[in-house]
């Protein structure tokens, strides 16, 4: 046996005692993971900090690696309301007595153990780790090797709290960084009940390719903005904003931005400046590039760009006809995560609601909140883009299965 797969195993074998535990326990121990996060911060940026200094700090994507005190803040703050969230684990969510007198009880029960696979975000450690304490679920965890002083140092707080709580500190186990190790975390089917991979396109699809453990995808975002014939100008505008340079290295900001013909002209010069002030680059198809020639970021675009997630301060630019053009377009380029259409025009609000196939679908508003947390769920583990299972932020509410118990007096078939 691999050392790798003794330690999944010891997950494995701690994940009863976790289960074990009561619910105003699991609630106190998440209370006393957060204050020890707060108190051991300046560890943790420390740790963060080795990490940092291996990047190019010019390179936005560097920012989801970034630790400092607001965002430690946050993290704890969010733990703190995953343990205010109920344990989705132990409802009864079918009741039923058949003929013969066998009663029957559907109820929810956790995953048992959780494998995550996951880039650059330190922050994702904790996200999972408490998600899953919460819910009952023993965790193994792979980080990337840039956010690997980051992790660890992270999970030496958890296990000093699992260890004050009297748990296993294998509940929560974080593998080495290097790549080799997953193809052990892949066979360890008779271990792991789920994976979930957390990062970019390339990532996800070598999961899914190659893993024997179910995998539950939280897929990358190639994200559209489609700003219709009529919508309110400067509502588009913002929202489009907004949509790329918020935080443009995470996956629902807008990577993809189609604008109506008839407006192509009054929108696109309107929106020129405010890009321009945040030095978008833009890749426009003809159409588009003709509008905005003068731009000094512009550049003309290939196919291969409407199908790409940029993590960075660029997007792509397409006119088009009509709602009709603009969701064909998406059906074709889309990871089904976040699609919004900006109009006044409610029908054809309706319309794209109902016709775009994604995760969320907005209208009037930045695909931006696709998110655990804005959406009033706490953390997430990602955003799932599947169908089975989960789809839209992964957070507690889904990291539980179903168990049949059927209780009798001697009944045979």
């Amino acid at each position: 046996m691999s050392t790798t797969i003794t330690q999944i195993k010891k997950a494995y074998d701690a994940a009863p005692r976790l289960r074990a535990m009561s619910d105003k326990q699991l609630r106190q121990m998440l209370l006393m993971l957060a204050d020890e996060l707060e108190k051991q911060q300046k560890s943790l940026l420390k740790a963060n900090s080795l990490d940092l200094a291996k990047q190019d700090p010019g390179n936005p994507r560097t920012d989801r690696l970034r630790l400092d005190e607001k965002r430690v803040r946050a993290i704890a703050q969010s733990i703190r309301k995953v343990s205010r969230l109920p344990n989705p684990a132990g409802r009864i969510l079918e009741k039923r007595t058949l003929n013969n007198g066998l009663r029957l009880e559907k109820v929810a029960v956790p995953l048992g153990v959780v494998g995550a696979i996951y880039e650059s975000r330190p922050n994702v450690t904790f996200d999972i780790a408490s998600l899953c304490l919460r819910s009952g679920n023993a965790c193994v965890l792979k980080g990337s090797s840039e956010a690997d002083h980051s992790n660890r140092a992270a999970i030496r707080i958890i296990q000093q709290v699992l260890r004050k709580n009297g748990l296993p500190a294998a509940v929560v186990t974080l593998l080495p960084s290097e790549r080799e190790i997953v193809q052990d975390l892949f066979t360890a089917t008779q271990y792991v009940d789920v994976l979930i991979p957390r990062g970019s396109d390339e990532l996800i699809r070598f999961v899914r390719q190659n893993s024997l453990v179910p995998v539950i995808e939280t897929g990358a975002g190639v994200c559209h903005v489609y700003v219709e014939r009529k919508a309110d100008i400067g509502k588009a505008v913002k929202i489009v904003v907004n949509a790329k340079v918020s935080r443009p290295s995470v996956c629902n900001a807008m990577d993809a931005l189609l604008v109506d013909e008839s407006i192509a002209n009054t929108f696109l010069r309107q929106l020129q400046p405010a890009l321009g002030q945040y030095q978008v680059e833009i890749f426009a198809d003809p159409a588009a590039y003709k509008i905005l020639k003068g731009y000094p970021h512009l550049k003309k675009a290939t196919l291969a760009d409407f199908g790409r997630e940029f993590l960075d301060l660029k997007c792509a630019v397409k006119i088009v006809k009509d709602a009709g053009d603009a969701i064909i377009h998406i059906r074709k380029y889309s990871t089904k995560h976040s699609e919004a259409i900006v109009t006044e025009d409610k029908k054809q609000a309706e319309y794209f609601l109902r016709e775009v196939d994604a995760a969320a679908v907005y209208h009037n508003a930045s695909t931006r909140f696709t998110d655990g947390e804005e959406f009033g769920l706490g953390a997430e583990i990602g955003i799932s883009t599947q169908k089975l299972h989960a789809r839209g932020p992964f957070a507690l509410e889904k990291l539980v299965t179903e168990k049949w118990v059927i209780r009798g007096n001697g009944q045979v078939r």
